[in-house]
């Protein structure tokens, strides 16, 4: 991808350009992003993956001023009828499960993968919606069938409305209006609050970034940090040998809470650690993803990495699927290579070194890269 060049993606815009004036700052209204855009999966498939358990799906319907949601999954029977009014499938990780919709998410890419989470599609039937809301993290709304009204603005009061299964602004504000047809795309930072209504039955692809809170961070990388710890030492023990006779016995010693901080320290004191466990955490797969396993590679095919696998890297390491291996040297430019375009040609992989070829050799086995020719096909999914 070419970041500094335009593309009607982003309306004209490159890459770097948007990055710069609208990425985290101000909506963007794109008219035929994607021209001729045909939805990555047919009704009838995104019903059958509504019933699928490994798949995430919610249901919402509102009659009148009355709100219901349901968790999936669905079968055929348990979704409302399409010619009956005012309801929505969500599908979320489409992505993870047809490649169609992989290859759509993929267009995305001008931001780093660490960010990039999945793509949502939104089936709805005339009047369908979800209420006006916002969300913490930045997404592109691309319309794929159909029409889809939408309404935006800041979010000056957060409240929401009582007794709701959703959260529901009460007292939204919208500053601008737009209908989006097929092909039009509708950017958002986060917390611009937003309403969508489906003018007849329609599909929207929500391309979504994921956006962890300091407490997200600090939880899943400490509790990385903390297995590597137990793994790598034996554990210390507290002492208190100089310990004195107490008549205040409810008081925390000074000691032992000084021990705890300094456990904590010892933890974080290595940046190396910290990037490494920050890196396992980024690349591990949602909890749903499974992998079936592949087969031995061969040196006449190039290899591409699976739909569902994450691979990340920094100055020291790889990531890959929660895995975290050192790399220096011809091999990790390679291993980079892999990363950043997902796809390796045959004389490239053919000039590693034994031990990247093995490591490569492991990952087809277990699913996570095939050969160019072996990619798993949609039934197989």
């Amino acid at each position: 991808m070419d970041i500094a060049a335009s593309t009607p993606l982003l309306g004209g815009l490159s890459p770097q350009d948007f990055m710069r004036r609208h990425w985290q700052k101000k909506p963007l209204l794109i008219r035929q992003a994607l021209p001729g855009v045909a939805p990555p999966v047919t009704r009838a498939d995104l019903f059958a993956l509504a019933a699928d358990e490994a798949v995430e799906s919610r249901l919402v319907e509102r009659q009148d001023s009355r709100w219901s949601l349901r968790h999936g999954p669905f079968g055929r029977r348990q979704l409302p009828a399409v010619r009956q009014s005012g309801w929505t499938l969500l599908v979320q990780g489409v992505d993870l499960h047809v490649d169609a919709a992989h290859e759509l998410l993929s267009r995305f890419r001008f931001v780093p993968d660490a960010r990039l989470d999945d793509l949502l599609i939104s089936y709805a039937t005339d009047g369908g919606g979800v209420g006006p809301h916002f969300d913490s993290y930045d997404v592109f709304l691309l319309q794929v069938h159909g029409r889809r009204r939408w309404r935006i603005g800041r979010v000056d009061d957060a409240s929401l409305e009582p007794d709701v299964p959703l959260k529901i602004l009460a007292r939204f504000e919208p500053e601008e209006e737009c209908l989006l047809e097929p092909g039009d795309m509708l950017y958002l930072p986060p917390r611009w609050a937003h309403d969508g209504v489906a003018e007849g039955e329609c599909m929207t692809c929500s391309i979504g970034f994921r956006a962890p809170t300091t407490d997200e961070v600090g939880r899943e990388t400490l509790h990385r940090l903390l297995d590597a710890e137990e793994a790598d030492a034996a554990p210390v023990l507290y002492g208190d040998a100089s310990q004195a006779a107490t008549g205040a016995p409810g008081r925390i010693p000074a000691s032992l809470q000084a021990f705890c901080a300094e456990a904590v320290a010892r933890l974080v004191e290595s940046p190396t650690a910290l990037a490494c466990a920050l890196g396992e955490w980024l690349s591990e797969p949602k909890p749903r993803v499974s992998f079936e396993a592949g087969t031995a590679l061969r040196d006449e095919t190039g290899l591409v990495l699976d739909r569902r696998t994450r691979m990340l890297y920094d100055d020291d390491h790889l990531f890959i699927n929660g895995e975290s291996y050192r790399a220096g040297g011809a091999d990790a430019t390679l291993m980079r290579q892999l990363a950043d375009r997902r796809v390796l040609l045959p004389e490239q992989w053919r000039r590693a070194s034994d031990e990247a070829r093995d490591l490569l050799a492991e990952w087809a086995e277990a699913g996570w890269l095939h050969a160019m020719n072996d990619e798993p096909k949609e039934e197989d999914r």
